[in-house]
């Protein structure tokens, strides 16, 4: 196997033990200025130059959570995304119900919009949820982690790493072939998920009756500025899909989406540069700093020297398996980038290519840093003063939750091989 440089894999492990922690002493660490300090850290000890560290970092992702956190901030700022919720989820009138409308909810719109778009939107709803209905806001901002994971997990256009498997795996028409092998399983696991939740927040689904109080905008010019954005979103999105169904590919990336749903705010809205201070910096230092450390990680040889055992695509079970436990390691995009190569040599069929966008997806409900939409969440309740869920919280629902999640899409995928074409 290849030699690779240890320093970067030791500076990775500490960052995630201090993840786990949160603390050094008696100095309480935000996650971002963890994985700040890793960068850093990468940087200071030669494992990567200026250089390199600069072109790591995806302008693509950068400017795509830009503009959607602009966005997102002047929903909350107008109050036109509470009016939204109000209509979405007036009729859920327990806490089983509220919790179920979210999962549900919340995964559709994954699907239709990106993972981290929803969980940039849903993190504010779901702290107004928890005041208004004496819930714990953990039970709730986990609860939107899971959904917009698993909802994004049957769309091509559900998160980055379907979007890379569609595009680069040979896949001829990648809504339906999706749709095919990951959409019932997927509606199982949501329910799953709603049971285990019930399973580990008992108490919080007591038997008082939700009510639901009519919210009304705040700032009507915002409210109309931002409707637009989202119909600028939702007409784009559309077109987007439709030129994949048609056969042809337009070149409309996500950025561009995003670019364009912000546009009417920050040209049109006189609160623009308000809006524009208030959004969640701090993940994008986060981002930032994430893609310096995993390129000193890839840079060290570590994950060559990993994948020098891989011989094979393996059987869907392993490669559910691997694309869960590595996508801890190196970050779900990334490895499916890595792990595409090695499917295409070894033969690796459209359900080999399934297997690898359910297990790279899933991989965000076993740890926070699993996916990049659970550290928006994060990141965004803490920004509202909101102490969200910690490491081992999150471990302790996801990681039962992950093995079931994965039992069902392994079981699905030997089921629908064995029925005839």
């Amino acid at each position: 196997m290849p030699p690779f440089d240890p320093v970067p894999g030791i500076i990775l492990s500490a960052v995630f033990a201090l993840i786990a922690v949160r603390q050094v002493g008696t100095l309480r660490l935000a996650i971002w200025q963890i994985m700040l300090g890793g960068a850093l850290a990468a940087l200071l000890s030669g494992s990567i130059g200026p250089a390199r560290a600069l072109s790591s970092i995806d302008i693509d992702v950068m400017v795509f959570l830009f503009g959607m956190f602009v966005v997102g901030e002047a929903m909350v700022e107008s109050r036109y995304l509470h009016h939204i919720a109000d209509r979405l989820f007036r009729s859920a009138r327990s806490a089983g119900a509220l919790i179920l409308y979210i999962l549900f909810i919340m995964a559709f719109f994954s699907a239709l919009l990106m993972n981290d778009t929803v969980a940039i939107i849903g993190t504010p709803l779901m702290l107004s949820f928890a005041a208004k209905h004496n819930m714990k806001h953990k039970l709730l901002l986990l609860t939107l982690c899971f959904a917009i994971t698993l909802g994004s997990v049957v769309s091509p256009i559900g998160n980055p790493q379907n979007l890379l498997i569609a595009l680069h795996g040979g896949i001829i028409n990648p809504f339906v072939t999706f749709f095919k092998y990951l959409a019932a399983p997927t509606v199982m696991n949501l329910f799953i998920t709603f049971f285990v939740l019930r399973l580990f927040f008992r108490e919080e689904f007591h038997a008082v009756r939700l009510t639901h109080p009519a919210e009304e905008v705040r700032d009507r010019a915002l409210a109309g500025l931002c409707r637009l954005s989202i119909a600028v979103v939702l007409i784009m999105v559309s077109i987007k899909v439709g030129s994949v169904f048609l056969g042809f590919d337009l070149g409309l990336k996500l950025t561009y989406i995003a670019v364009a749903a912000a546009a009417p705010l920050v040209i049109l809205s006189p609160r623009r540069l308000d809006i524009v201070r208030k959004i969640d910096w701090h993940t994008l230092v986060f981002f930032a700093s994430m893609f310096v450390l995993m390129a000193s990680v890839w840079d060290s040889g570590l994950i060559q020297w990993l994948a020098a055992g891989w011989s094979g695509a393996g059987s869907h079970g392993s490669i559910l398996a691997l694309s869960v436990i590595l996508s801890q390691l190196l970050s779900n995009v990334p490895f499916v980038a890595l792990y595409l190569p090695v499917l295409d040599v070894a033969g690796g069929s459209v359900a080999d290519l399934m297997a690898l966008a359910a297990g790279s997806t899933i991989a965000g409900n076993l740890l926070i840093l699993g996916a990049a939409s659970n550290i928006i969440v994060i990141q965004n309740s803490e920004k509202h003063g909101v102490q969200c869920v910690s490491f081992l919280e999150f471990a302790r629902v996801g990681v039962p939750l992950t093995i079931a999640n994965t039992a069902v899409y392994w079981a699905y995928f030997e089921l629908i091989l064995r029925m005839p074409a």
